[in-house]
């Protein structure tokens, strides 16, 4: 790949990175609630999803999962409601709990790094945007003079780079919102705005097309 065509890439793959959507809320939440580093591990989920994707995309799968509506409506629909069910549980999610790992009660009690990977795991594997945008948007940047495989893979790399670093900016973000939340009130509120936004993204998830997820 040369070396112009691996920096366009990489400026496109930060721009996708940096859109809003589920992942990087809950990053952004999760570094509200709990901290920059567990916003962090969170995303490891994330990552790993990605990662999975993008070797389906390799292997040509991607396109085959991508031209079939079954799939993508069965992929959706898994995301639509598991995005509401975040939301929900949000919302409703207990202020001033005990943290069992200290025995001491805090106004979040952390859930535990399984938990966090696995949410910003299934969400991202929920999201059939996602491999629409891989088997869309990497053929576009293919030498085909050159070996396939290894620019596959140094795009699939930079990819993951890239979205590594936007979670990681999300997750300090919501640490600065961190050191403003000093009651259970204000903690209610977080939970209700992140609530709301999951919903929210999983109402505009129900109502994406084919035609409209590489968009």
């Amino acid at each position: 790949m040369q070396f112009d065509t691996w920096l366009f890439f990489a400026g496109a793959a930060i721009a996708l990175s940096m859109v809003p959507g589920p992942n990087n809320l809950l990053a952004m939440f999760n570094g509200a609630r709990y901290g920059v580093m567990s916003a962090a591990v969170g995303g490891i989920g994330r990552i790993v999803a990605f990662a999975i994707m993008i070797v389906i995309t390799a292997t040509g799968l991607g396109v085959v999962l991508a031209a079939s509506e079954t799939a993508f409506l069965i992929v959706k629909w898994v995301g639509v409601v598991y995005l509401v069910w975040l939301g929900i549980k949000s919302w409703f999610a207990k202020v001033n709990d005990v943290d069992e790992a200290t025995g001491q009660t805090v106004l979040m009690a952390y859930p535990g790094t399984f938990t966090l990977v696995r949410t910003e795991f299934l969400t991202a594997i929920g999201n059939p945007k996602a491999i629409l945008i891989f088997t869309a948007f990497f053929p576009q940047f293919l030498d085909p003079a050159v070996a396939y495989g290894p620019q596959f893979s140094v795009m699939g790399a930079t990819f993951l780079a890239m979205e590594s670093s936007i979670l990681l900016i999300y997750g300090l973000l919501g640490g600065q919102v961190k050191g403003l939340i000093k009651s259970a009130r204000h903690m209610r509120m977080l939970n209700r705005v992140s609530g709301t936004l999951l919903v929210a993204a999983g109402v505009l998830l129900a109502f994406t097309d084919r035609t409209r997820s590489t968009a």
